[in-house]
């Protein structure tokens, strides 16, 4: 049997990681076994175990604890902690998700013992290495012996990096296989999608009607805690609210409050406080997220979960970045990138608010990229 050592250190990773956890536990238990990793690299208080008994994840078996600190200081920490942990378990593989300072770390540790790592989420590129993530993804993907991407622009992103895309009998760290399997969290989104329908009541609880709000969230570093920046995009959904008469619900971090009430000019603090239609509450739980996109009219975001889940659930998308690692919602047209410009995301929703002739091709899958990671697994490591 083979044994497999899956490390997350952010709830979205760890709702990733069910998905693979739901495939192991359906169709291939008797073939692999897995040791689910925690780094604490992100604390959320609502990391409680309602969160996990409600979504049906797995708990992890172990957390590191390694807590919030510097670039450097995180990644050394969560390298000590895996290497640590690799020799303990001794694991066929290890497996990592998308860009974190957890991904990055802990496929160094593994790669430098010899450990082979499997890297979901592979072959993203935003290129712009200003980004920690992106040295992030392009450096795990260098460390990795199996790589999977979730659409066919990963796929060209590592051939012109200089990966045989051919494939081969076993996977080796000089000789990785590249897939292409759809995307995971397409798989969670249509898997909880019911469940949502079940349990949210945050439509009810904010008052809020089908199709007659926009969804909007704020965290990147680059907005939040840039007073131009952030400025610019709260004025601009207050020109929006104003222009459209559709609510605006904007479910915010702490820590992005903090920073609105520091940076924030009193006329646009004035403003948000006099708007009954603007409704700024506390982070929201998945399948309520899940509620709220499903329902909106339209999202606005900087987040790149939410660029994707906007097109699951076929919604227009205005992207407050100056460039997206899923090119394809762009380039398809169902999504504008604006960065922070206030005068670009105020045209960008009104363009997308009269279009009407949107198609949502399968760009993602169809459904069932965990079973394929998971077969795959087996079969070439």
């Amino acid at each position: 049997m083979k044994k497999i050592l899956t490390v997350i250190g952010a709830r979205p990773q760890i709702i990733k990681a069910s998905a693979i956890s739901r495939a192991i536990e359906t169709k291939y238990a008797d073939q692999i076994s897995q040791i689910i990793v925690h780094t604490g690299q992100h604390y959320d208080e609502n990391m409680s175990s309602v969160f996990f008994e409600e979504l049906g994840i797995p708990v992890p078996n172990y957390n590191l604890a390694v807590g919030s600190s510097s670039h450097a200081s995180q990644t050394a920490k969560i390298m000590e902690g895996i290497e640590s942990l690799i020799e303990k378990e001794n694991p066929d593989a290890v497996l990592v998700y998308g860009d974190t300072n957890s991904t990055i770390a802990a496929s160094l540790a593994a790669s430098k013992i010899g450990t082979p790592v499997i890297h979901v989420e592979a072959g993203l590129r935003s290129y712009n290495k200003s980004m920690p993530e992106e040295i992030n993804r392009i450096l795990c993907d260098h460390t990795s012996t199996l790589l999977f991407c979730p659409t066919n622009a990963g796929i060209k992103n590592l051939a012109k990096e200089g990966f045989d895309l051919t494939d081969k009998d076993k996977a080796t760290i000089d000789h990785p296989i590249v897939y292409e399997c759809g995307d995971i969290m397409y798989d969670n989104s249509m898997h909880f999608s019911q469940l949502s329908d079940e349990k949210s009541n945050i439509l009810a609880e904010n008052n809020l009607q089908k199709e007659q709000y926009i969804l909007v969230t704020i965290h990147r570093n680059a907005n939040t805690d840039d007073v131009t920046n952030l400025n610019g995009i709260l004025s601009a959904l207050i020109q929006i609210q104003e222009n459209t008469s559709l609510e605006l619900i904007l479910p915010l971090h702490p820590r992005t409050r903090k920073m609105m009430d520091s940076l924030l000019s009193p006329e646009i603090t004035q403003k948000l406080k006099d708007n009954k239609a603007i409704k700024i509450i506390d982070p929201a739980g998945f399948l309520d997220i899940i509620a709220l996109e499903k329902n909106a009219r339209m999202i606005i975001t900087d987040s790149g979960g939410l660029q994707k889940e906007a097109f699951f659930f076929e919604k227009p998308c205005v992207i407050l970045r100056p460039q997206t690692e899923w090119v394809e919602i762009v380039e398809n047209g169902n999504a504008i990138l604006t960065a922070a410009d206030e005068s670009k995301i105020i045209a960008a929703t009104m363009d997308l608010l009269n279009k009407y002739d949107f198609t949502f091709p399968a760009l993602f899958g169809d459904g069932k990229s965990a079973e394929f990671i998971v077969q795959k697994i087996i079969e070439k490591i």
